[in-house]
């Protein structure tokens, strides 16, 4: 069979080994103010931990301006992919940027890091909505501990290839991973998506309507996953199999799986894919470790040494209002997109 099991998405897209989680973040921000804070604040909003998905909008834990304030990460990558809007950056090594718009940011949390992500209002003429995937892919018992590192994979460099199916086109950014014969840029160097022989695959596809793309066999090993997301009553064909927005799938790796739209509104689907990291896993709270007692020395030397602690003036820091997008890094180089 080559959907082994369809359903919904609900708080958090159920993902395969070598994946942890991912999170589907999609909000109808409001203007914002000159502070980059919303003009109106959506009332009965719990300040502990904004995550009501009946909301046409989220703060998460953010006060102020929406976002995820400083907080730590060991043992494992997060890959966050902005569709809409805009991320403000900081970590505990000193790094800081801004991205958005169809830019990804790879970050190896290894040993130990603490950062913020905070999504800054930064029009005050219109509304600014925001749309991004945080992917937690693990690391083997080998690379868990080593040196972090981030890198930025700006929208302008980000591959793209075209599938043309009888006049309708499929749209295919490579995230991560090969389609097509169309590599990916290369991630940080001791991800797990850095040997290409681990068939680490991130896409995300745009189809026309009547457009038809196939995802192509890869190993038996493989574990594979496609998430719909289109929100405009889109509807996909999946080996004859209907894929509502919202749902997602889990396939076959050792298959030919085709995908079609057959709606007259623009589909759109994530894809994950990825060979297993054959060992245990242990994981609590924003530690994912091989065992329950790496995760209490994960604990206990973040209490210690704060991952290096917290050099910025707040907890929830963002960049000036006009900053363009950019990345600096920890040896001070800056880096910006090429327009």
């Amino acid at each position: 069979m080559k959907v082994k099991l369809v359903a919904p998405m609900e708080f958090q897209l159920a993902v395969q080994n070598p994946y942890i989680l991912c999170f589907h973040h999609r909000d109808a921000f409001p203007k914002g103010t000159k502070q980059m804070t919303p003009i109106q604040y959506l009332p009965n909003r719990n300040p502990n931990g904004d995550f009501d998905l009946l909301a046409p909008w989220r703060m998460y834990y953010g006060n102020k301006i929406p976002g995820f304030p400083v907080h730590p990460h060991r043992g494992f990558e997060t890959i966050t992919v902005v569709t809409k809007g805009y991320a403000d950056h900081f970590d505990s090594f000193g790094c800081y940027g801004r991205y958005g718009e169809g830019d990804v940011q790879w970050m190896t949390a290894g040993k130990g890091i603490q950062h913020s992500e905070m999504f800054p209002l930064l029009s005050e003429e219109q509304e600014n909505p925001m749309e991004l995937f945080q992917i937690w892919l693990n690391l083997p018992k080998k690379d868990k501990m080593v040196e972090p590192n981030y890198k930025m994979l700006w929208a302008e460099d980000i591959p793209t290839t075209v599938v043309d199916h009888e006049g309708s086109k499929a749209t295919v950014r490579v995230l991560a991973g090969e389609f097509n014969g169309i590599l990916s840029l290369d991630p940080t160097p001791h991800s797990w998506a850095f040997d290409r022989k681990n068939r680490v695959c991130i896409l995300l596809l745009e189809l026309e309507p009547h457009a038809k793309i196939t995802l192509p066999k890869v190993s038996s090993t493989l574990n594979r996953s496609i998430y719909h997301y289109s929100q405009n009553q889109a509807e996909v064909d999946l080996e004859g199999q209907g894929l509502s927005e919202g749902m997602y799938a889990q396939l076959e790796g050792n298959e030919e799986i085709t995908v079609q739209n057959t709606s007259r509104k623009v589909a759109k689907l994530l894809v994950l894919e990825g060979e297993p990291i054959n060992e245990p896993v242990s994981a609590h709270g924003p530690f994912v470790m091989n065992s329950k007692q790496e995760i209490l020395q994960a604990f206990e030397d973040f209490r210690k040494t704060e991952f290096g602690g917290w050099p910025w003036d707040a907890e929830d820091p963002v960049n000036d209002k006009d900053a363009p997008r950019f990345a600096s890094f920890q040896e001070g180089e800056k880096e910006y997109p090429l327009s």
